[in-house]
């Protein structure tokens, strides 16, 4: 990759523009002492299209991509199948910095962009636990339920058994509508989004899979 500018399709724009939210989602689930960074190939001078936490190294939307950036864009396209590389470097300040370069490729598999995350060493001990705390009622961010199945059929007997155990526990749903409202839930986890889960959530709930048909039909 030489030190010149990359001509981009429509797609190559819409890509690279897909990462925006790459970028603000991971420097939400990092926290402050991570700067991700964001680089269009399509202007070298203006390259940085995106960044998040830019104090730590000075940098704002605009800024050029580097010299270590593009000395690694070269090595990366000599070594075909190496698309990132981990490293240490140091801001305007001398400060230790543990950094990960991510090349971006266009719907030719060209590069066309990178995603840099930029940790920040000196970051305080404190700073780093209040990131990984459970969050106050006050603020945003919430315990999720997440099933991290080894299988499809684990993964829908776990949503099941947890839609069952709200359905159960209201006595406001009368039992001839309680496999209705589990097959709602389900419904709207997009549950049956999975391939045979129709049939395979019949069987465990002991039921017809027309039954199931049936209410999903009527939910649509």
């Amino acid at each position: 990759m030489h030190s010149s500018n990359v001509t981009f399709s429509e797609k190559d724009s819409l890509i690279l523009t897909s990462y925006k939210t790459t970028a603000r989602g991971l420097a939400a689930y990092l926290g402050s002492g991570y700067e991700i960074v964001l680089h269009s190939l399509e202007d070298l001078n203006h390259s940085v299209v995106s960044i998040i936490n830019g104090h730590h190294t000075g940098r704002e939307v605009g800024a050029p991509i580097t010299d270590l950036a593009l000395s690694m864009l070269s090595k990366i396209n000599e070594s075909p199948g190496s698309d990132y590389i981990s490293y240490f470097s140091t801001n305007k300040n001398g400060e230790p910095l543990r950094s990960t370069t991510i090349v971006i490729r266009g719907e030719k598999g060209n590069p066309i962009g990178l995603l840099c995350i930029n940790f920040y060493l000196n970051t305080p001990i404190s700073s780093l636990l209040h990131t990984l705390s459970p969050k106050t009622e006050l603020q945003q961010e919430t315990f999720l339920s997440e099933s991290f199945s080894e299988n499809v059929e684990e993964l829908l007997s776990e949503s099941l058994e947890e839609a069952k155990q709200r359905v159960y526990g209201d006595e406001s749903i009368s039992p001839s509508n309680k496999n209705k409202e589990i097959i709602h839930i389900l419904y709207q986890k997009g549950v049956f989004n999975l391939k045979d889960s129709v049939v395979t959530i019949a069987e465990m709930l002991g039921i017809s899979k027309n039954t199931v048909y049936m209410h999903l039909r009527n939910l649509k």
